[in-house]
Protein backbone atom coordinates (compact mmCIF):
# COMPACT_ATOMS: atom_id res chain seq x y z
CA UNK A 1 0.00 0.00 0.00
CA UNK A 2 1.67 3.38 -1.03
CA UNK A 3 0.41 6.52 1.37
CA UNK A 4 0.25 9.83 -0.27
CA UNK A 5 1.27 12.39 2.29
CA UNK A 6 0.69 15.87 1.85
CA UNK A 7 4.55 16.94 2.42
CA UNK A 8 5.57 18.31 -0.86
CA UNK A 9 5.80 22.30 -1.00
CA UNK A 10 5.05 23.81 -4.28
CA UNK A 11 5.62 27.32 -4.45
CA UNK A 12 5.91 29.71 -7.04
CA UNK A 13 7.95 33.44 -6.86
CA UNK A 14 8.70 36.66 -8.65
CA UNK A 15 10.75 39.56 -7.84
CA UNK A 16 8.49 42.62 -7.26
CA UNK A 17 9.10 46.08 -7.43
CA UNK A 18 8.23 48.56 -4.48
CA UNK A 19 4.53 49.94 -6.32
CA UNK A 20 3.50 46.11 -7.13
CA UNK A 21 4.51 45.29 -3.27
CA UNK A 22 2.34 48.13 -2.40
CA UNK A 23 -0.75 47.09 -4.48
CA UNK A 24 -0.51 43.30 -3.79
CA UNK A 25 -0.43 44.37 -0.07
CA UNK A 26 -3.54 46.44 -0.32
CA UNK A 27 -5.19 43.28 -2.53
CA UNK A 28 -3.93 40.73 0.13
CA UNK A 29 -5.26 43.07 3.08
CA UNK A 30 -9.10 43.52 1.65
CA UNK A 31 -9.22 39.98 -0.09
CA UNK A 32 -7.36 37.52 2.47
CA UNK A 33 -6.79 36.39 5.78
CA UNK A 34 -3.51 38.13 7.41
CA UNK A 35 -1.85 35.21 8.79
CA UNK A 36 0.86 37.01 10.51
CA UNK A 37 3.63 39.78 10.55
CA UNK A 38 6.94 38.03 10.88
CA UNK A 39 10.41 38.63 11.00
CA UNK A 40 13.27 35.58 10.12
CA UNK A 41 16.06 35.20 10.85
CA UNK A 42 17.41 32.05 8.51
CA UNK A 43 20.94 30.81 8.49
CA UNK A 44 21.68 28.27 5.58
CA UNK A 45 24.29 25.05 6.37
CA UNK A 46 26.96 23.53 3.92
CA UNK A 47 24.77 20.30 4.01
CA UNK A 48 24.04 17.84 0.72
CA UNK A 49 20.63 18.83 1.07
CA UNK A 50 18.95 22.37 1.78
CA UNK A 51 19.62 22.82 5.41
CA UNK A 52 18.45 25.74 7.73
CA UNK A 53 17.90 26.83 10.80
CA UNK A 54 15.52 30.24 11.71
CA UNK A 55 14.34 32.62 14.36
CA UNK A 56 10.60 33.80 13.70
CA UNK A 57 9.19 36.37 16.24
CA UNK A 58 6.96 33.16 17.51
CA UNK A 59 9.30 30.21 17.34
CA UNK A 60 12.75 28.55 16.08
CA UNK A 61 12.48 25.78 13.77
CA UNK A 62 15.02 23.19 11.75
CA UNK A 63 14.29 22.49 8.25
CA UNK A 64 15.57 20.84 5.32
CA UNK A 65 14.10 21.09 1.62
CA UNK A 66 14.90 18.28 -0.96
CA UNK A 67 16.08 18.45 -3.86
CA UNK A 68 17.31 21.92 -5.54
CA UNK A 69 16.91 25.29 -4.12
CA UNK A 70 14.21 27.09 -6.27
CA UNK A 71 12.62 24.14 -7.89
CA UNK A 72 9.12 24.14 -8.14
CA UNK A 73 7.59 21.43 -5.68
CA UNK A 74 10.22 19.98 -3.05
CA UNK A 75 9.97 17.80 0.22
CA UNK A 76 10.36 19.25 3.24
CA UNK A 77 10.85 18.74 6.96
CA UNK A 78 10.25 20.84 9.47
CA UNK A 79 10.83 20.61 13.51
CA UNK A 80 9.72 23.33 15.56
CA UNK A 81 11.61 24.70 18.92
CA UNK A 82 11.43 27.17 21.48
CA UNK A 83 12.24 30.99 19.90
CA UNK A 84 14.86 30.68 22.34
CA UNK A 85 16.66 27.41 21.26
CA UNK A 86 18.07 29.43 18.02
CA UNK A 87 21.61 29.46 19.77
CA UNK A 88 21.05 25.68 20.93
CA UNK A 89 20.38 24.86 17.29
CA UNK A 90 23.32 26.84 15.70
CA UNK A 91 25.44 25.59 18.42
CA UNK A 92 24.41 22.25 16.92
CA UNK A 93 25.27 22.40 13.58
CA UNK A 94 28.36 23.78 13.90
CA UNK A 95 29.77 20.92 16.49
CA UNK A 96 28.25 18.38 13.83
CA UNK A 97 30.92 20.33 11.22
CA UNK A 98 28.28 22.28 9.47
CA UNK A 99 28.84 25.59 8.68
CA UNK A 100 26.97 29.27 7.95
CA UNK A 101 26.71 29.73 4.24
CA UNK A 102 24.11 32.34 4.14
CA UNK A 103 22.63 34.32 6.92
CA UNK A 104 18.59 35.81 5.66
CA UNK A 105 16.83 38.37 7.31
CA UNK A 106 13.62 39.15 6.05
CA UNK A 107 9.86 40.69 7.14
CA UNK A 108 7.28 39.23 5.71
CA UNK A 109 3.49 39.22 5.81
CA UNK A 110 1.55 36.14 5.40
CA UNK A 111 -2.09 35.57 4.11
CA UNK A 112 -4.39 32.99 3.73
CA UNK A 113 -5.58 33.76 0.34
CA UNK A 114 -8.51 31.37 -0.35
CA UNK A 115 -6.23 28.01 1.03
CA UNK A 116 -3.38 29.27 -0.83
CA UNK A 117 -0.21 30.79 1.42
CA UNK A 118 0.60 34.14 0.23
CA UNK A 119 3.63 35.51 1.50
CA UNK A 120 5.16 39.22 0.36
CA UNK A 121 8.75 38.90 1.30
CA UNK A 122 11.10 41.87 1.81
CA UNK A 123 14.67 40.31 2.71
CA UNK A 124 17.56 42.59 3.57
CA UNK A 125 19.99 42.89 0.30
CA UNK A 126 17.94 40.51 -1.80
CA UNK A 127 14.81 42.52 -2.98
CA UNK A 128 11.33 41.93 -2.52
CA UNK A 129 9.23 39.07 -3.60
CA UNK A 130 5.52 37.31 -3.90
CA UNK A 131 5.42 33.89 -3.27
CA UNK A 132 2.26 31.97 -3.37
CA UNK A 133 2.68 28.01 -1.76
CA UNK A 134 0.26 24.87 -1.12
CA UNK A 135 1.43 21.94 0.60
CA UNK A 136 -0.13 18.72 -1.30
CA UNK A 137 1.03 15.40 -1.64
CA UNK A 138 3.02 13.80 -4.53
CA UNK A 139 0.41 12.77 -6.62
CA UNK A 140 -1.26 16.62 -6.39
CA UNK A 141 1.81 18.51 -7.39
CA UNK A 142 1.10 19.11 -11.14
CA UNK A 143 -2.48 20.46 -10.15
CA UNK A 144 -1.10 22.63 -7.12
CA UNK A 145 1.51 24.10 -9.50
CA UNK A 146 -1.33 25.01 -12.28
CA UNK A 147 -3.65 26.36 -9.75
CA UNK A 148 -0.88 28.76 -8.51
CA UNK A 149 0.49 29.82 -12.10
CA UNK A 150 -3.17 30.48 -12.74
CA UNK A 151 -3.40 32.72 -9.34
CA UNK A 152 -0.53 34.94 -10.57
CA UNK A 153 -2.32 35.46 -13.68
CA UNK A 154 -5.04 36.70 -11.83
CA UNK A 155 -2.55 38.98 -10.04
CA UNK A 156 -1.26 40.27 -12.97
CA UNK A 157 2.52 39.32 -12.03
CA UNK A 158 4.59 37.46 -13.78
CA UNK A 159 6.51 34.69 -12.59
CA UNK A 160 10.42 35.61 -12.14
CA UNK A 161 12.13 32.45 -14.18
CA UNK A 162 14.66 30.18 -12.08
CA UNK A 163 17.38 31.34 -13.91
CA UNK A 164 16.77 34.97 -12.91
CA UNK A 165 16.50 33.44 -8.64
CA UNK A 166 19.57 31.47 -9.35
CA UNK A 167 21.86 34.60 -10.48
CA UNK A 168 20.23 36.81 -8.08
CA UNK A 169 21.12 33.52 -5.18
CA UNK A 170 24.85 33.30 -6.31
CA UNK A 171 25.24 36.92 -5.97
CA UNK A 172 23.71 37.27 -2.51
CA UNK A 173 25.67 34.07 -1.16
CA UNK A 174 29.03 35.46 -2.47
CA UNK A 175 27.98 38.95 -1.08
CA UNK A 176 25.50 38.66 2.00
CA UNK A 177 27.82 39.76 4.53
CA UNK A 178 28.68 43.24 2.50
CA UNK A 179 24.49 43.32 1.37
CA UNK A 180 23.17 42.76 4.60
CA UNK A 181 25.71 45.33 7.16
Amino acid sequence: MIIDVANIEVELRSFITKEQHAKLLDFFRKNAKLVKEDFQETYYFDAEEDLRIQRSKFFSKIWMKKGMIHDEAREEIEIKFDREDFENLERLFLTLGYNVQIKWFRQRMQFDWNGIKACLDDTKGYGLIIELEKICSDSEKEAALGLLRMKFGELGIEITPREVFEEKFKNYKENWRTLTA
